[in-house]
């Protein structure tokens, strides 16, 4: 035990140490806060320049309806001329609106020297909409035909409320619901992938130089792949730690400076109250397990291949089937968000490869407890058995050169004694 210490010890400080690592693991929760908060900001910053748009209204009523805003300043002109095709004029853009627009609603048009804006084309759709309609309406000749239309087309706002094995109420949000399962899912399939081919690439590595031949002589196989995926997991598990910790800040630091903006604060406030109605500590918890359970399926899959191949060229043939398996468990996960309860949702959630991904997304949903139960049971005893058959194919490629190995031979090295 005290050897596979040393192993976790050399595998976890080599990393951590790196500068790659360093820089990594602070940029990229300013970059996660970046793609949040960015987009917030940039929506409530107001444009410099109102650019000028003519409008020709033959129908002599449309005109007063456009209103101008910060972007688009809206002139009345008489008539079309030459010179609004000219990069000299004033306007950036001619609406023209015809006189039978009432009867023909494609009897409107803008000009534009380049491609017209969709926020352009959108005002005025809006604009002109809004106006056609109410003169419709007033044609049928029908007292209180407008507020009668009005009251008929209001929309139907629809509360959702979930209740709770006590009886109580709460309010149920299913888009945050499948937005919290699939950024955990994201973070699972990413961190298998990430760090189980690096502990692929570092078993590689030592067999090609050689070096592996010195530490096994001082070593067990057994302890050095074991010493290998705790190391890196654990590199993984730090820099997931500090990244949340520095999300946390951040978020908490950009939402005192937002508090000055009420854009910017009514989103937050949005965010939260949506976090909140989630059981965000059941949640944690199960995602650490199904963290763990699915880093040690799929690392000791990664470190057996390491130690069969011989080199770069001969993964392929061994990655391809992994990586399919991951990917079809990243779908099946999307998929189980719309059907957490159906039979793809609930099989993939017990099957040991994919159940750390498709449970993720259906745990915001409230799964049954024995479900969730019986998941992370199935796959600890999976993850042991694969480090079990891993150790099997390490013991026996990890020294051996030259020769490319198949599957079936691979099975063989499981039942050596």
């Amino acid at each position: 035990m005290n050897k596979t210490w040393i192993i976790i010890q050399r595998e976890f400080i080599n990393r951590v140490s790196k500068k790659s690592f360093i820089l990594l693991t602070i940029l990229m929760p300013f970059i996660f806060a970046a793609l949040i908060f960015v987009p917030l900001w940039l929506s409530t910053v107001k444009g410099g320049d109102q650019k000028q748009v003519a409008v020709i209204d033959a129908t002599m009523k449309y005109l007063p309806q456009f209103k101008d805003d910060e972007s688009w300043h809206f002139v009345g002109v008489p008539q079309m001329e030459a010179s609004f095709r000219s990069d000299s004029t004033q306007f950036d853009a001619v609406v023209e609106i015809k006189a039978d627009l009432a009867e023909h609603p494609e009897a409107v048009t803008i000009y534009s020297r380049k491609e017209v804006p969709n926020s352009l084309s959108r005002l005025v759709s809006e604009t002109l909409d809004e106006q056609v309609r109410q003169d419709k309406l007033l044609h049928y000749d029908i007292p209180q035909l407008p507020s009668i239309m009005q009251d008929v087309n209001r929309k139907l706002n629809i509360r959702t409320v979930k209740w709770g094995e006590d009886g109580s109420e709460s309010e149920s949000n299913a888009g945050a619901a499948m937005a919290a399962g699939m950024v955990l899912t994201l973070l699972i399939y990413m961190f298998v992938m990430s760090y189980g081919g690096m502990v692929m690439q570092s078993v590689m590595e030592e067999k090609t130089n050689r070096i592996v031949e010195v530490i096994v002589s001082s070593v067990k196989p057994f302890q050095l792949m074991i010493g290998k995926i705790i190391g890196i997991g654990l590199v993984g598990v730090a820099q997931l730690a500090i990244w949340a910790v520095l999300i946390i800040v951040l978020l908490a630091v950009a939402g005192g400076i937002s508090g000055s903006s009420p854009e910017l604060m009514g989103g937050a406030s949005g965010l939260l109250a949506t976090l909140q109605g989630l059981n965000l500590a059941k949640m944690g918890g199960l995602f650490v397990l199904n963290f763990i359970g699915g880093y040690l399926v799929y690392a000791s899959i990664f470190a057996a291949i390491g130690a069969a191949i011989n080199g770069q060229e001969d993964s392929q043939q061994f990655m391809m089937p992994i990586v399919l398996l991951l990917i079809f468990a990243l779908y099946a996960g999307i998929y189980s968000s719309d059907n957490p309860d159906g039979p793809l949702a609930i099989w993939c959630s017990m099957i040991p490869f994919t159940s750390p991904i498709v449970m993720m997304v259906r745990l915001p949903f409230d799964v049954p407890v024995w479900e969730t139960m019986l998941s992370v049971v199935i796959l600890y005893v999976a993850a042991f058995g694969m480090i079990w058959i891993a150790g099997k194919i390490y013991r026996v490629g990890i020294l051996m050169y030259g020769k490319k190995p198949s599957f079936k031979e691979m099975i063989r090295w499981i039942t050596y004694k």
